[in-house]
């Protein structure tokens, strides 16, 4: 038996991750064997892997990259970023309290807190279509389409990530499945889209449930709680801070001063292991 990798199982509220220390150890990916590690019967299951690469610029701390559980690269993970900074406290690659975290596409800030809470900042919500990209005649703060003659009206916005969002009033109603592949599929979003549904509880309390590109509906979305929390500010519907409760738990989203989003919620390390291959 050879040892492939090392690696820990995380999660952030349910929406979970195997995440690997590639600073110490060379591994090999493709999309055959991320969706094989994916599989929840016969691999480590997952809704992304996060990969922790050595630091490319002097301004930043660690590099990272985000994998679907069908193998696709995806921009941003808010959960994931969390759980990352998490590992690399726990596994004392850093002393440091605040990291700078670098994807390719963005540099993430997160604050490391007691009891396993991390705050990050997510940045300014973008409500411009070519930021998700989305393929429509004008900006607006919500678009009416219909599908299979029922009409539908949603809010657009990337949070480094592409994502769409319905307000609905009753959450266990939610079409998620149905809905979240039929417009992450449509012609009007060529890279795909993330699916919220948001019940609005109170002012600064929402539910909320996500259809993720590549993994299908998950426990947790922490640009999902971002994008459902800055398109109900945008409707002037939600505070400047709100709870968003999903089911596997809260997260906190807070707009500043400066109009960027800071979320707070719990990271937990599940277990430790080794992946082996035979030879």
């Amino acid at each position: 038996m050879r040892i492939i990798c090392s690696f820990s199982k995380m999660h952030g509220l349910g929406n979970d991750f195997m995440v690997i220390d590639a600073t110490k150890q060379s591994v090999t990916l493709n999309q055959e064997n991320i969706c094989s590690w994916a599989d929840r019967h016969l691999g480590v299951g997952f809704d992304q892997l996060m990969v922790i690469r050595p630091a490319e610029k002097k301004d930043v701390d660690f590099n990272y990259q985000i994998f679907n559980a069908d193998g696709s690269e995806v921009e941003q993970c808010g959960n994931g970023v969390r759980c990352v900074a998490q590992f690399i406290h726990e596994k004392k690659l850093s002393d440091k309290k605040q990291l700078r975290l670098a994807t390719p596409y963005a540099v993430m800030v997160c604050h490391i807190g007691a009891h396993h809470q991390v705050t990050v900042n997510m940045g300014k919500p973008n409500f411009t279509p070519q930021s998700l990209p989305f393929i429509t005649t004008v900006q607006a703060p919500f678009y009416d389409y219909r599908y299979h003659g029922r009409a539908f009206s949603f809010g657009a916005v990337s949070i480094g990530n592409p994502h769409i969002t319905f307000q609905i009033p009753d959450l266990s109603q939610a079409e998620v499945a149905v809905l979240g592949k039929a417009f992450n599929q449509m012609a009007e979003f060529p890279q795909g889209v993330n699916v919220g549904f948001m019940q609005i509880l109170a002012k600064d309390h929402i539910k909320l449930r996500v259809y993720e590109r590549g993994a299908g509906e998950t426990l947790a979305c922490g640009t999902g709680a971002c994008a459902a929390v800055s398109i109900g500010q945008l409707w002037q519907f939600l505070t400047e801070k709100v709870r968003v409760s999903l089911a596997g738990g809260d997260l906190w989203i807070e707009r500043n001063a400066t109009g960027e989003l800071l979320m707070t919620g719990p990271t937990q390390t599940v277990f430790d292991g080794q992946l082996y291959e035979s030879i």
